[in-house]
C-alpha cells in the first residue's frame, strides 16, 4: 500500500464513520425541537406529561450522540492537516473558509445554545428554553451546509480563480449556490431525516412489542382490535412522528438525489462502474422507504397500525426494529460513491490526489491510519453502546431534565416520603411537583 492509498483509505474511513454521528444529530434535532415546542404549548396536563417524557428521552439520545460526535469531528479535522497539506496549500483560501464558519457555528454557537438547553431545565422560561434548542438545530444545519459547500467545491469547483498556484474566491455566491453543495446538502438533509426516523420507529417498535395492553386476555388470544395501553403513548407518538419524518426525508432524498446526477456524471476521466451501482442501490432504498412509509401512514388514522392482529403487529414491529441500520449503511454507501467518483482528483480537474498528500512515508501514514481510525471507531462504539442502553431502558430514570435529587436517587428507592408516608410533607401536594417546575410554570 502506497502513502497515497493509505491517506485515501484513512480519509474514507474517518469521513464515513463521522458521517454516522451527523446522521443522528441532524435527524433527531428537528424531532426533539418539535416535541419540545408541542410540550411548551400543551395545555392538557396528560398530553404535556407525554410530550415531556418524549422530549427528554429523545433529547438524551441526541445529547450523547452530539457530545461524542464533536470529539469525532476533531479527529476528522486533524487528518486533513496531517496528510493533505497540498490541498490546503492550493485551495485553503476557498476550501478552508467554509470550514472556519463551520467551526464557529458548531463549536461556539451550537455548543453554547446546547449548554443553555441542557443546563436550563427548571431555570429558563419555557419559551427561552425551547428557543435555545431551536437555535441548536438551526446552527447544526448551518454547520452541515458549510461542510457541504467545502466538499462541493472539491467535487465541482466554481467561483474561484488560480493566482500564483493558489485558488482565490472570486464569486462567493457561485460557491454557495454550487449544485454540488446546494443539491447535495438537501439530499443529505433527506438522508438524515430518514436515519432519524428509522431510529424513532425502530426503538418505538421495540418497546411497543413489549408493551402491556388494555385488554391482556383479548390480546393474548390474538383477537383483532386489541389496543395498546395508554402508558405507551410516548412510543405511539414517536412512531407516528418517525413515519411522517421518514417519508418526508425519503421524498427529499429521492428528489434531490436525482437532481445531482447532472454534475456527478461530469467528472474528468469518467467514473468507475461501482459508483453507478452504489447510486442505484442508494436511490432504490430511498424509493422503497418512501413507498413503505406511505403505506404505513395510511394505517395511522384511528390508531389502525396499533390495532392490527397481534401476530401481524408484532411481526411488523420486529421487522421495523431490525431495519434500523439500513439508512446508516445506505448513507455510507452514498458517501463512499461520492468520494470514489471524485478520484483521482482531490479537486476535480484542478488538483490530483497524489499531488495533495504529504511527503510522509507509507509506514507513517499507515501508523496514523491505525491510530486515528482506532480512536474514531472507539468513539462510534461508545456512542452506539450508550445510546442502545438508554434506548432499551426507555423512560426509566431519564437523566436529561431531571432534578438532581431524582438523578442521584437509587433505583430501588421509592419516592421521598413525608411524615404521613404519602410522598407529601403535610401541604396536600407532592413536593416533587415544585421541583419539576419548568421555568416557574408546569
Amino acid at each position: 500500500m502506497t502513502a497515497v492509498d493509505a491517506a485515501r483509505l484513512q480519509f474514507a474511513l474517518l469521513a464515513g464513520t463521522h458521517f454516522l454521528f451527523v446522521l443522528v444529530t441532524l435527524g433527531l434535532g428537528p424531532v426533539v425541537a418539535i416535541l419540545q415546542t408541542r410540550w411548551a404549548l400543551a395545555r392538557d396536563r396528560t398530553k404535556a406529561a407525554t410530550l415531556e417524557s418524549a422530549t427528554r428521552f429523545w433529547g438524551q439520545l441526541y445529547l450523547v450522540n452530539y457530545a461524542l460526535g464533536i470529539a469525532a469531528g476533531i479527529v476528522m479535522e486533524l487528518q486533513l492537516g496531517l496528510h493533505f497539506p497540498g490541498l490546503l496549500d492550493v485551495a485553503g483560501g476557498v476550501f478552508g473558509a467554509p470550514l472556519v464558519i463551520e467551526t464557529m457555528a458548531a463549536f461556539f454557537l451550537e455548543s453554547t445554545f446546547l449548554g443553555l438547553w441542557v443546563f436550563g431545565w427548571h431555570v429558563l422560561p419555557r419559551w427561552a428554553h425551547t428557543a435555545a434548542f431551536w437555535a441548536v438545530v438551526v446552527t447544526g444545519y448551518l454547520s452541515a451546509f458549510t461542510v457541504m459547500v467545502a466538499n462541493g467545491f472539491l467535487r465541482n469547483p466554481v467561483g474561484f480563480t488560480m493566482t500564483g498556484g493558489e485558488a482565490r474566491v472570486t464569486d462567493a455566491a457561485a460557491l454557495i449556490t454550487n449544485p454540488a453543495a446546494l443539491l447535495s446538502a438537501l439530499h443529505v438533509v433527506g438522508a438524515c431525516l430518514m436515519a432519524g426516523a428509522f431510529l424513532l420507529v425502530g426503538v418505538s417498535a421495540w418497546h411497543l412489542r413489549r408493551a402491556t395492553t388494555r385488554l391482556p386476555g383479548v390480546v393474548a388470544a390474538g383477537v383483532p382490535g386489541a389496543v395498546l395501553s395508554p402508558e405507551n403513548d410516548v412510543w405511539r407518538r414517536s412512531m407516528r412522528i418517525g413515519l411522517v419524518t421518514g417519508t418526508v426525508g425519503a421524498f427529499l432524498a429521492i428528489g434531490f438525489g436525482y437532481a445531482q446526477f447532472g454534475y456527478l456524471q461530469d467528472v474528468p476521466g469518467g467514473q468507475p462502474p461501482v459508483v453507478g451501482i452504489a447510486y442505484a442501490v442508494m436511490m432504490g432504498v430511498a424509493q422503497l422507504a418512501f413507498l413503505v412509509g406511505c403505506v404505513l401512514l395510511l394505517l395511522l388514522p384511528r390508531q389502525t397500525l396499533f390495532r392490527l392482529w397481534t401476530p401481524l403487529r408484532n411481526g411488523l414491529f420486529a421487522t421495523l426494529t431490525a431495519l434500523l441500520p439500513v439508512p446508516f449503511l445506505t448513507a455510507l454507501l452514498g458517501w463512499a460513491a461520492r468520494e470514489i467518483g471524485r478520484q483521482p482528483w482531490a479537486i476535480a480537474g484542478v488538483l490530483r490526489t497524489e499531488d495533495a498528500v504529504s511527503g510522509a512515508s507509507a509506514a507513517a501514514v499507515i501508523a496514523s491510519l491505525v491510530v486515528l481510525v482506532g480512536v474514531m471507531v472507539a468513539l462510534a462504539v461508545v456512542d452506539w453502546t450508550v445510546m442502545a442502553r438508554l434506548a432499551r431502558r426507555g423512560l426509566t430514570r431519564l437523566a436529561l431534565g431531571a432534578p438532581p435529587a431524582e438523578v442521584l436517587r437509587d433505583v430501588d428507592d421509592g419516592p421521598d416520603r413525608g411524615p404521613d408516608g404519602t410522598g407529601q410533607t403535610g401541604t396536600g401536594v407532592d413536593d416533587r411537583a415544585d421541583v419539576l417546575t419548568f421555568g416557574g410554570a408546569r
